[in-house]
């Protein structure tokens, strides 16, 4: 029996592929549009520009949005799509809808900077500059979030339903599985997400897949493996040979989970004696923010958390003599310290944010550190910097790179290819019909493409950016 093609549902990769910004997968089953991440196309300005082309589907035609998490290049492009008259339903977890509150608001805050200071300085090509979307534009997305938690399907959508599972990847992660019904019954599409570390300082590994119709699994590190105990070792020597020196330790550091791992860590070694008390300087009104939920989180003892971190309580994120930064007024103070001290700002790949403010101050000086400890995308100051910048550009003007920069991935909050590769076969699932590697440069997607073909022996595919597929079941393709 030939079936109808046309009746199978469409699977739409809209961004997250050959890059790890601009998550967007569509699925489309019997006229029901269920928009998978809608993130923020970063970096590379050729990327950056996506992010202004009207939505590729009308958005008034999109039924629900299922949120992975609240990262920005997850989360990012919502208000956008609010702006462009989507109105349905945003399902998340509750902590996910916390952060991504945080994060949303600070992005439209940040655009709207932007777009000011290109109209002061002349530095942009539009005339006047205006930003992406508004904090008004935040506010509807946020009247749209239906949260979820975890382990608990949801009708979403006709034909659609949705249950989240824990990512380990940032508080209220999850990969997602959505179930459609199709030409030959219900299928199954699963999306990792942003799948944790099983080392991961603050949250416990990710539930093991558990099989799927449609895989799409991030490749993040797809071509790496973390040396944690060596890079922390690396962390820590780095921290005290610049202080030894009387210098000072900048560590633009992703707002939302990265800064607690990191005070984590800070609390663990100072603890220990491996680095020196110093001060600790967040200058991040963000991270400060979304620290307040994760403190949340160790209160209520929330079982995304490991169990030594809910052990420590209230002290679990302390390195000993924090200083916490909000206003603007009193942001340059840290960049030029009485003593030797660390300093976290955001954004991690220093794209924007206060942290330009401390790399123009700090990096023209060769006692300083700059530390760049997780993923920097292609196109990020951050990127250049980690290969060896030797003058980096900020707001239109160029600034020598005379500090030490070193490269401590210790802290990233991905899974890396090894990591996939156990998360795939922990729960001894059957392979799916066709997995799609997604979320990582083409270099690293077609490397994790290859391990899991040599090694599993599944159908594995990195898929284009616009590419449409049909989405068939196993049992059809038996």
């Amino acid at each position: 029996m030939v079936r109808d093609k046309r009746v199978q549902p469409v699977l739409w990769f809209l961004g997250g592929v050959r890059t790890v910004t601009g998550s967007k997968y569509l699925v489309d089953s019997f006229g029901t549009k269920v928009l998978i991440d809608c993130g923020l196309f970063q970096g590379k300005r050729e990327l950056r520009r996506l992010n202004w082309r009207p939505f590729t589907v009308p958005s008034d035609q999109i039924d629900a949005v299922i949120l992975t998490h609240a990262h920005l290049d997850h989360s990012g492009y919502l208000p956008a799509l609010v702006r462009q008259g989507y109105s349905g339903p945003v399902y998340t977890t509750p902590y996910a809808a916390k952060l991504a509150e945080i994060v949303l608001k600070d992005s439209a805050r940040l655009l709207a900077e932007d777009a000011d200071h290109a109209n002061a300085h002349g530095w942009s090509r539009h005339q006047p500059a205006l930003p992406l979307y508004t904090e008004d534009d935040v506010d509807r997305v946020l009247a749209q979030v239906q949260p979820l938690e975890h382990d608990k399907p949801a009708d979403v959508a006709p034909n659609a339903r949705v249950t989240l599972r824990r990512g380990g990847h940032i508080l209220g992660s999850s990969w997602a599985e959505l179930t459609v019904n199709g030409a030959g019954g219900p299928a199954t599409i699963v999306s990792s997400g942003d799948l944790g570390t099983p080392v991961h300082a603050v949250l416990r590994p990710p539930e093991p897949f558990t099989g799927a119709d449609v895989l799409l699994v991030e490749s993040t590190y797809g071509s790496r493996s973390h040396a944690d105990e060596a890079t922390r070792q690396d962390f820590a020597e780095a921290i005290t040979r610049t202080l030894d020196r009387g210098g000072s330790v900048l560590i633009p550091a992703f707002a939302v989970d990265r800064t607690e791992v990191i005070l984590r860590t800070l609390h663990m070694l100072i603890r220990a004696g491996q680095v020196p008390a110093a001060p600790v300087y967040v200058d991040s009104p963000m991270a400060l923010a979304t620290l307040k939920v994760y403190q949340q989180a160790v209160a209520s003892g929330d079982d995304e958390l490991r169990a030594d971190v809910i052990a420590d309580g209230p002290v679990a994120f302390d390195p000993g003599r924090p200083c916490e930064l909000y206003a603007h007024d009193v942001s340059g103070r840290p960049s030029q310290p009485a003593r030797p001290s660390v300093i976290l700002s955001a954004s991690g790949m220093a794209t924007g944010g206060k942290v330009l403010h401390h790399l123009r101050h700090m990096l023209p000086d060769k006692r300083n550190t700059v530390m760049i400890v997780g993923y920097a995308a292609e196109g990020t100051r951050a990127r250049h910097l980690a290969s060896g910048a030797r003058a980096i550009k900020i707001h239109g003007q160029y600034v020598p790179v005379r500090a030490e920069v070193a490269v401590v991935e210790a802290f990233s909050a991905h899974a890396d290819a090894g990591d996939v590769i156990s998360w795939l076969i922990a729960a001894g699932a059957p392979a799916p019909r066709t997995t799609f590697v997604i979320h990582g440069e083409s270099s690293t997607a077609t490397a994790l493409r290859d391990r899991i073909d040599a090694e599993l022996g599944w159908t594995t595919v990195v898929p284009e950016f616009g590419e449409r597929v049909l989405v068939g079941t196993r049992e059809e393709q038996d």
